[in-house]
């Protein structure tokens, strides 16, 4: 009994075992399948992105290495209003109108009456500096001043004789007299220094804008006195039947001052 119940047990194993075995082997093979096609697959893609790797080197042209450019964002043009960085006045921001240096003289904000005229013998760029000269004068500078100024702008006043005869005429005139604060000579000197100088003084001075010859003049004021350019009264006389006229002299050499005093 024993035996046929060990040999039933035996012939009952074999037969479940079978089935099992036969399921794993197929799933295997299966699997197997899987893996050889995937394998495939796989190895088609591969000798695909080589092929065109290789196909893409070959007709792909080779560039030198070209360094980047610098790129500056900054302009280079330059505004008209940027000037004004390098004059002596800088400009307020916002201004594009340039400005001149300033003179040496303030000029009044305005002329009196007696020098509200339009005249032919007198810059009016410089009547500032005559009108000051009236203002900020000795009384007997101021009469010689006036006196001359009259006789010159509103008289056109004409002298017989020079530049002598016709200031001698104007101290006259004025009722002063003058006293001698430096005196030199024409060719040695001395020469007197700019700070000698006033307003309303007679010069005697060589006239370096005609031929160097000697002349003389009523100083009214310094128009650069750094550069000895002065504002003077000249009378050219030799008949020319002109009046007196305000013109720029160089000082560089004035030999002889007379100052009018009372």
């Amino acid at each position: 009994m024993s035996r046929l119940s060990s040999s039933m047990s035996s012939s009952m194993s074999l037969s479940v075992s079978s089935p099992i075995t036969a399921s794993c082997s197929v799933l295997l093979l299966l699997v197997g399948g899987m893996a050889s096609s995937h394998a495939d697959s796989m190895s088609v893609l591969i000798a695909q992105k080589s092929a065109q790797s290789d196909l893409s080197a070959r007709y792909t042209p080779s560039y030198s290495t070209v360094p980047s450019a610098k790129i500056s964002t900054r302009s280079r043009i330059q505004r008209a209003d940027s000037y004004r960085a390098d004059t002596a006045v800088t400009a307020p921001v916002g201004s594009t109108a340039y400005r001149y240096p300033e003179r040496a003289y303030q000029a009044p904000s305005v002329l009196p009456a007696f020098l509200s005229g339009s005249y032919d013998n007198v810059d009016s760029e410089y009547l500032p500096i005559l009108s000051s000269a009236e203002r900020q004068s000795s009384m007997a500078a101021r009469e010689v001043i006036s006196t001359a100024r009259k006789m010159a702008l509103n008289e056109r006043t004409i002298i017989q004789g020079g530049c002598w005869d016709y200031l001698d005429a104007v101290f006259k005139r004025a009722g002063v007299t003058r006293d001698t604060v430096h005196k030199g000579t024409y060719r040695q000197g001395p020469y007197a220094h700019s700070s000698q100088i006033e307003a309303g003084d007679w010069l005697y001075y060589i006239n370096h804008g005609y031929n160097g010859v000697e002349h003389s003049g009523l100083f009214v004021g310094w128009v650069d006195e750094r550069a000895k350019q002065a504002l003077i009264l000249s009378y050219a006389g030799e008949n020319r039947r002109e009046p007196a006229r305000y013109r720029v002299y160089d000082l560089s050499n004035v030999y002889q001052i007379m100052r009018p005093s009372v």
